[in-house]
């Protein structure tokens, strides 16, 4: 069925008088054509308030004819149609064809000199019309609408995002510094799994929120995050595939690609950030107690408009029975996260870490070990081989107490080595020399 035009239903309410009336004696059609004119109305798509009479007139007979279709406004009977000659129109076209690129501006100069009849009178807006009518408007590659539909995860534990939010500045280790929140989002529930306010922008503190995010919340199946370079480390790769954990890297500016986390980043922009009294805020680890404050206590437990009325945590307790948990991983979590950097053992069997030196094994001299750190801690913490096996412990550098300890010498190899073969080079060398001075005279009569 055909939906009824809005201004067919205006102008037959303004009929109302006259279309309920199933007879007009002599004079009342003029009288209430009088009257109706008389009032204001809200005339749809326009300024005025008032009506003529010819109008209303025209309205009435036209609804007698055709009933309320004959009062929908008619389609101009041109539209559609270029009043630009058919030989310019062609001559448009044809400059616009041979290159793609030119601007308005360039056609109407071109076809301008053309001399054809009218080509000096057009305009901007008459050629964009002509080329827009002909499909000619767009540059050729230009990019074409993408298909996005909205989703969402069967279960918790499905999808997780992850994304960094630039934040306020606070004092970080005595000095005053803009801080960034590092958050992680459960897609099905949209349960904050972990997020917090760090120092920096950097792939060790993505790897720190989402360390404790696992603790928390269990092991996600994939995990959405940026392409930015704190996403792309080779560390976070490797945990990721340890854990078995698939990673999904958004494309470049596309945010659409985790619009639930962008949306809560507005929620927590109006809800936490507009409210937070930084007076009372002392640094960072300040910062982050009201931010786990606001979320465990407001946001987790408030109804969710995209959640059929179910809180986050309502609705992430839903699937805790399909939640993959850590299982083994648990044990040797903190194994996971513990960074390897290669390093070669200087001759006094030290390495260098961060501007420290440790101490390694002195079999190890001249060898390049991998050195096992814990970033979070700023902790060496062992020495291992390239193929990851535990070669020792590596220690500060403690001088003081060198100078007290015992060294252990390598044995001694006695200079004086006799050739089991018999062979010598040296005495090899003498035989030689005495033949070439007294030829093959025997030793004696030398």
């Amino acid at each position: 069925m055909q939906q009824i035009h809005p201004h067919a239903l205006f102008r037959l309410s303004v009929l109302g008088p006259l279309a309920s009336r199933d007879r007009l004696e002599k004079g009342d059609l003029k009288a209430l054509l009088s009257d109706l004119a008389a009032k204001s109305y809200a005339i749809p798509d326009s300024r005025r308030t008032y009506l003529a009479e010819k109008t209303i007139e025209g309205w009435y007979y036209a609804w007698k004819r055709g009933g309320i279709d004959a009062l929908a406004p008619k389609p101009r009977s041109d539209r559609g149609a270029s009043k630009i000659s058919e030989a310019l129109q062609e001559a448009i076209c044809t400059v616009k064809k041979e290159n793609p690129k030119r601007s308005l501006r360039t056609i109407r100069q071109l076809v301008g000199a053309s001399g054809l009849p009218g080509a000096t009178k057009l305009s901007r807006s008459s050629i964009h019309r002509l080329l827009q009518s002909r499909g000619l408007s767009k540059l050729p590659g230009a990019p074409q609408p993408e298909e996005r539909r909205s989703f969402v995860a069967a279960h918790a534990g499905d999808i997780w995002y992850g994304d960094v939010l630039h934040g306020p500045k606070v004092l970080v280790g005595g000095r005053l510094r803009k801080v960034y929140l590092v958050s992680f989002m459960d897609d099905a529930s949209r349960l904050i799994t972990h997020s917090a306010f760090c120092p920096a922008e950097t792939a060790l503190e993505v790897e720190g929120v989402l360390k404790q995010a696992l603790l928390r919340r269990g092991l996600p199946i994939r995990l959405v995050i940026d392409n930015g370079s704190a996403y792309r480390a080779a560390t976070l790769q490797a945990v990721c595939a340890r854990l078995e954990i698939r990673i999904i890297y958004c494309r470049p500016y596309l945010p659409e690609a985790k619009g639930k986390l962008e949306r809560w980043h507005q929620t927590l922009r109006s809800g936490f950030l507009s409210e937070l009294d930084m007076d009372k805020v002392r640094d960072i680890f300040d910062l982050n107690a009201r931010l786990w404050a606001w979320i465990e206590e407001l946001y987790h437990k408030v109804p969710h408009g995209g959640l059929n009325g179910f809180t986050p945590l309502e609705r992430y307790r839903q699937d805790l029975v399909r939640i993959r948990p850590l299982g083994p991983f648990a044990a040797c979590i903190d194994e996971l996260f513990l960074h390897r950097f290669d390093r070669l053992v200087r001759k006094d069997g030290t390495v260098s870490y961060e501007g420290e030196q440790f101490e390694v094994p002195f079999e190890l001299i001249g060898q390049t070990v991998k050195l096992v750190v814990d970033p979070h801690q700023q902790k060496v913490i062992r020495v291992e081989s390239q193929k990851g096996d535990p070669l020792g412990k590596a220690t500060p550098l403690d001088r003081i107490a060198n100078c007290r300890r015992k060294r252990r010498s390598a044995a001694t190899e006695t200079m004086n080595v006799r050739s089991s073969s018999g062979l010598n080079a040296v005495e090899l060398a003498l035989e030689q020399q005495r033949r070439s001075l007294c030829g093959n005279k025997p030793e004696e009569e030398v």
